[in-house]
Order: C-alpha cells, then sequence, then structure tokens
C-alpha cells in the first residue's frame, strides 16, 4: 500500500471527452492545500497513468490516483463515484473537493450519498479552524456570505470555478494506479460526444488575470468593440452582463454572474454595467475592481476599487490610447 501524506485532501479533477484536464484543476489544487495536503484523483483511460500525474504534479498534486477504466468517455458518472469510494477508503480524507461542474455536482451528491457522508455544494473558498474544514458560501445573489461545516466525518465540497486565486507549489510525481471496483450502479451512457468551440487569441474568460466587461450601457453588439479593445490592450478576457447577453449583444458563454460565468481576476474592469446584484455574484471577488459609468448612483461603484462617472464611448479610447503610448 503506498504512503499516503498525512492531512490528506482528496481533489476530483474533471477531464475533457479527450483526457486532457480541464482548467478548473489547477484551482481545485491550490484551494485543497489551504486546508490540508492534495491527493488529486483523475478517471481516464488506461495508459494515462504517467501523462496526468505529471501534470497533476505540476499543479501541486503531493500524490495522484488515476483510476484507469475503459468506460472514461462512455460512462457518464459511476465510474467516478466508484473511483471516490475506493480513494476515500484508502485516504479516509477529513475532505472531499470536486468541481461544480454538472458531473461534478452529480458524482459529488452520488458519493455523499453511497458514504453518507455531508455535502457543501456550490463553495466559493474553504479554510480550516480549531474544528476542522469549513466551506464558504456566496448565496442570494451575493447578498450574503455563509459557511457550512460537517458536524462529523468526511465534507465534500463543490467548488465554484474562478472563486479561488490559490495555487500550490509544484511536487515530484507520485503516482498510483487505483483499482476501483466497478458498483454496477445505474448510469446514462455516451453514445456520441463532439467538442465545440472558438479559436480566440484572447485568454479563457474563466482564469483570466484581466476581464473586461460591457453592459447594455454599450448600445450594441457593434459598440463591443470597444470592450474588446480595451481587453486586447491589457491582455485580459472579454465578458458580458446579462442584461448584454439577452440584449443580443454578445454571445451567452461570455456572460459573467450568478446563471453564467464566476471570475475572479486581478482586474476587473465594468464599462456601462449597473452593478444587479446577479453580475456582482460572479465577479466581487476580484482583486480590484474598476468601473465607468455615467450613472454616479449605480449599484457597481458600491464594489468598485475606482470608479469613473462619465460617458464610456469617450473614456475607453482616451484610455486604450494611454495604454499604447505608454507601451510606446
Amino acid at each position: 500500500m503506498p504512503a499516503y501524506p498525512e492531512n490528506a485532501t482528496l481533489v476530483l479533477v474533471d477531464l475533457s471527452p479527450s483526457g486532457t484536464l480541464r482548467s478548473s484543476a489547477a484551482e481545485l489544487i491550490g484551494a485543497a492545500s489551504a486546508i490540508g495536503t492534495p491527493v488529486a484523483l483523475a478517471v481516464a483511460a488506461p495508459g494515462s497513468a504517467d501523462r496526468l500525474g505529471k501534470e497533476l504534479a505540476d499543479l501541486g498534486a503531493a500524490h495522484v490516483m488515476i483510476a484507469e477504466t475503459d468506460q472514461a468517455g462512455t460512462a457518464v458518472v459511476a465510474p467516478v463515484v466508484d473511483a471516490l469510494t475506493a480513494a476515500a477508503a484508502a485516504l479516509a480524507p477529513e475532505a472531499v473537493l470536486v468541481p461544480n461542474s454538472i458531473q461534478g455536482r452529480d458524482a459529488a451528491a452520488r458519493f455523499a450519498v453511497r458514504t453518507g457522508a455531508a455535502l457543501a455544494a456550490d463553495a466559493v473558498g474553504v479554510s480550516r479552524d480549531e474544528e476542522g474544514v469549513v466551506a464558504h458560501h456566496s448565496v442570494y445573489g451575493g447578498a450574503y456570505l455563509t459557511d457550512s461545516a460537517a458536524a462529523n466525518g468526511t465534507l465534500v465540497i463543490t467548488l465554484r470555478q474562478g472563486s479561488s486565486s490559490l495555487r500550490a507549489d509544484a511536487q515530484e510525481p507520485s503516482v498510483e494506479v487505483l483499482a476501483a471496483p466497478a458498483s454496477g450502479a445505474p448510469d446514462a451512457t455516451i453514445t456520441r460526444c463532439e467538442e465545440t468551440g472558438t479559436v480566440s487569441t484572447r485568454p479563457e474568460l474563466r482564469g483570466a488575470s484581466v476581464v473586461v466587461s460591457g453592459g447594455r450601457g454599450l448600445g450594441s453588439g457593434e459598440n463591443f468593440a470597444l470592450v474588446e479593445s480595451l481587453a486586447d490592450a491589457l491582455g485580459g478576457a472579454v465578458g458580458a452582463s446579462r442584461a448584454a447577453v439577452d440584449a443580443g449583444y454578445v454571445a451567452q458563454a461570455m456572460q459573467v454572474g450568478q446563471t453564467g460565468v464566476t471570475v475572479a481576476p486581478d482586474l476587473y474592469i465594468a464599462l456601462g454595467i449597473s452593478g444587479a446584484i446577479q453580475h456582482r455574484a460572479g465577479m466581487q471577488t476580484a482583486k480590484t475592481i474598476v468601473a465607468v459609468n455615467k450613472d454616479p448612483d449605480a449599484p457597481i461603484f458600491d464594489i468598485a476599487d475606482f470608479g469613473v462617472v462619465g460617458d464610456l464611448f469617450t473614456v475607453v479610447p482616451q484610455l486604450v490610447a494611454a495604454i499604447e503610448e505608454k507601451r510606446g
């Protein structure tokens, strides 16, 4: 039996249908390092252990468990729950961190029911106090922050992507191929999978260090070129408020907010966004928030570190020109 790290926190990482790590892996391992020693678990096709073990160790996992199965990519969630059960039995972790993705939430709930563990869903952070692991939640559209913990046993936490900026230091690879007996639990079968995406030179919205978002104040989809020009000048990603998406200015994939993407960049710039609670829930953990709005009473100014009351069609071009001049 491998010598497992003390105070291990089990981390389930998401893989794409092609078997590559999702971007949430670094965030989950980083968050786990704040409450214990990260042990990463991946459910993958046979022959993936060495590659994934190295990648996950580079992200900070002190030990990596790879549950190899021919069902990876064909079964929806049962093999993941079986692997979680086997890994938790070996580690007896105080906490299990799972991505708050569709598959992650499904697997976390099934695992919690199967093992009788406590479940804390959609957390925006984790920490440890004198009594154990604590999950932090942003509820009612970000109006309140609440905490939850397990009275006893393991706490299973699904972590909202983009909510934590913690990252762990790289480790030497320590990889184990985990035996995870199939439970035979009912599951759906994936008969066909086709990945789609857009090619862009800009960083992905989730995980970007700089995000520039536009709202209803842009007035049209054509005017979103202003948002893009500032994002490109800063090397950032482009986002939008729900109002801009509902108005058809941009695609829903760019929506930042409670029902869109949650981001926690170093810099968040809101252009023509009033700052409804739904939007604030998805970006208020940014380290620095800058808002440009012609309405001095816009709620976005309540959480902004820097605010400009003015016409964004005048302010943004001047800002882009100043950035480009500074760079020479």
